[in-house]
């Protein structure tokens, strides 16, 4: 086993694994909503609880102590994730997803065995850290160097907005080698622990959502590391790996998006049922009645896109343009769901304490996640292009 999406856990399992999910975010987490936002963090007996159901290496190999799911059983656990406060998958996102698969994908033996289980049991938190104040969307922008020294290696540079650095243990760090030539952009990937000498997490950022995600600024600064750092062995896995996993975490984050669009048109379908203006239950007018139209007819959109897009990532017939597709409509379909949900709601919309108020804020973000909206756009239009341009020279041959 040496892909997390090629891993057989047979439908009767997965679906013992999302009822599961669905019960702990049910029942569980969705009461413990406005505490998560209140305390700005995960209860730590969710986190005990998730850590127990596996939740923390749900997409790492079997081989490695995880549930081993592939991409079309993880987008149908990351729609029952994205139902509730966004911070609890942030909590164990990283690991299964961008941090995790450039282990399971580009690592050797070696950096596999000493990492994915404890990955994969939540005992080690992984973080990715490739955005920069100067490349975000873009990697080959990055200016974060590593230079060898003998056989080690020695990282200089600042990252920002890195998910769940203030309690990483583990940093993916994505650095310079070279200039960008003809042999590729000069990208390595390299495992370097939080408690490296000259590793230092910033303060947590203020976020305009997502309370209880935590992001912050990491330097480092001429941190050293020796060889079984680099990922793969090799200095030109990093960008290839960057692109792998970032395509593959927006088929996720694009479900983590239809996921909120459910919950918010649920929470509207409730208020409109039972809120009453006149005398009546706002949900008897027709200009409400459309607005909830709109948002079940896009929930439905997106979920079956998104399904489509995983289904053509594990066939491998499309690791390109369809996750960029999925995610550009579903997190923008997410967005235009939770305004309307607030429209809904009328001014009580407005007010902390309301759901559809939290979800309005947090569901923001993913329209930035992985690559923002215009870079998914720039990624969809250039490769119908270049299909389009194979196609013509095939057929002059």
């Amino acid at each position: 086993m040496t892909s997390a999406d090629n891993v057989e856990v047979s439908d009767e399992d997965f679906q013992e694994i999302l009822a599961q999910t669905r019960h702990f975010v049910r029942t569980a987490v969705v009461p413990r909503e406005q505490e998560i936002l209140d305390d700005d963090r995960v209860p730590d007996d969710l986190r005990e609880q998730a850590k127990k159901m596996g939740l923390f290496g749900y997409s790492i190999p079997q081989e490695w102590g995880g549930l081993g799911l592939n991409l079309v059983q993880d987008v149908e656990l990351a729609m029952e994730l994205g139902y509730t406060s966004l911070a609890l998958r942030s909590m164990f996102g990283t690991n299964n997803g961008i941090a995790g698969q450039v282990l399971v994908g580009f690592g050797t033996d070696e950096q596999k065995a000493r990492w994915l289980e404890p990955i994969a049991t939540g005992d080690v938190v992984a973080s990715f850290a490739l955005t920069e104040p100067g490349a975000g969307s873009n990697p080959a922008g990055l200016k974060t160097k590593a230079v060898r020294d003998k056989d080690d290696w020695v990282i200089a540079g600042q990252k920002r907005f890195i998910t769940n650095a203030p309690v990483a243990d583990l940093f993916v760090v994505f650095a310079r080698t070279r200039p960008a030539d003809d042999e590729g952009p000069g990208i390595a990937v390299f495992l370097v622990p939080a408690d490296a000498a000259g590793v230092e997490v910033g303060a947590k950022d203020a976020k305009m959502g997502q309370e209880g995600a935590w992001t912050a600024d990491v330097s480092f600064d001429d941190v050293r590391v020796g060889p079984d750092a680099l990922i793969g062995g090799s200095e030109d896995v990093g960008y290839r790996a960057a692109m792998t996993s970032l395509a593959r975490g927006r088929v996720h984050i694009a479900a983590l998006a239809v996921g909120a669009a459910m919950r918010a048109l649920d929470e509207s379908v409730s208020y409109a049922a039972t809120a009453t203006q006149g005398g009546a239950p706002i949900g008897s007018f027709q200009l409400v009645q459309a607005m909830l139209a709109d948002e079940q007819t896009e929930v439905m959109a997106g979920r079956a896109l998104v399904r489509e897009a995983a289904r053509l990532w594990v066939s491998g017939e499309d690791r390109r343009g369809a996750p960029s597709a999925a995610e550009v409509f579903c997190t923008e379909m997410a967005g235009r769901g939770a305004d309307l949900a607030g429209q809904i709601h009328g001014g009580s919309g407005y007010m902390r304490g309301v759901p559809v108020e939290r979800i309005y804020r947090d569901v923001r973000l993913l329209r930035l996640y992985e690559g923002t909206s215009e870079i998914q756009r720039l990624i969809i239009g250039s490769n119908l292009v270049k299909v389009a341009q194979r196609a013509t020279t095939t057929k002059e041959r």
